[in-house]
């Protein structure tokens, strides 16, 4: 999908930003994009071998609340450093299980093997695998990939678009509505703090539809044209950078509820156009 076949309200610009990406050679960014399809396919096969197994163990991350982690998180992200190591070995590397990887490239991949763990341990088919690159200037290209659906949304380096068992599509922000026509989803009804909590139910008492759930396929949801807002709090890096890259390049917008950057995680404000963006931060703040 090109800039000139994208929708008027569409002002996202789908190649890569003003960091070094943007000055790699037609060759390097094939040979990324490549890869990054290696690892999503590599994730695919590893987590699908652990999903819906009634038999499945879940070990806890956290003190005061379940977050889970199982085999197949560990699993997924083994199986893509694997690749990583052979194909991008000067790369560096984020990922939620085992950390930091230290490259020379300028270039990061950011994995989340399974987002949405606790929809993977009870059987939701609403978690993906999120991969993204990143460079000085924040996230230049991602994929959420859902692999029980068999789904796979791409955005960056010029590509917009979303490949499942339907065939492919590009990808398309909505247009602006008024915020009382506005569907907007987010994962936890507690979300963040109460003084987040409090901020969130501002705009959600303004919107024609709210729902929970979905994780990173909320995401995928708005960068697919089906809803308007995604509204969190809490995230880390590697829950929202690939959002990040596939939502911008669909034409939508992803910052912080003040407008700032949220490639590092945080209070994060998803939203299908300028307008629908500003309203809910107007909220947000009030």
């Amino acid at each position: 999908m090109t800039s000139d076949s994208r929708p008027a309200h569409q002002s996202a610009v789908l190649t890569a930003g003003s960091g070094l990406a943007a000055t790699l050679p037609p060759s390097e960014v094939a040979s990324l994009i490549r890869t990054a399809h290696l690892l999503a396919d590599a994730a695919r096969v590893a987590t699908l071998e652990y999903f819906r197994r009634p038999d499945l163990a879940a070990d806890n991350k956290e003190t005061n609340r379940f977050d889970p982690v199982t085999m197949g998180d560990r699993l997924s992200e083994q199986r893509m450093r694997e690749i990583l190591a052979r194909e991008r070995p000067q790369d560096a590397i984020l990922g939620e299980e085992y950390g930091s990887q230290p490259g020379s490239s300028g270039l990061t991949w950011v994995l989340d093997p399974i987002d949405g763990t606790r929809g993977f341990l009870t059987g939701s088919p609403t978690w993906g695998v999120l991969i993204s690159l990143r460079d000085d200037s924040g996230p230049v290209y991602g994929l959420i990939d859902q692999p029980h659906i068999g789904e796979r949304f791409e955005g960056g380096f010029g590509r917009s678009r979303v490949q499942g068992p339907h065939g492919e599509k590009p990808l398309a922000t909505r247009r602006a509505r008024p915020l009382s026509e506005s569907f907007l989803y987010t994962t936890f009804p507690e979300i963040g703090s109460a003084e987040e909590y409090t901020a969130f139910r501002q705009v959600a008492e303004q919107v024609r539809l709210l729902r929970y759930g979905m994780d990173c396929y909320a995401y995928a949801l708005l960068a697919a044209g089906q809803i308007d807002l995604v509204i969190e709090a809490g995230l880390q890096a590697y829950d929202i950078q690939a959002p990040m890259a596939v939502i911008r390049a669909a034409g939508g917008v992803v910052t912080a509820w003040d407008g700032s950057d949220c490639s590092n995680g945080g209070r994060v404000l998803a939203a299908a156009n300028p307008e629908i963006h500003a309203a809910a931060m107007a909220l947000l703040n009030a």
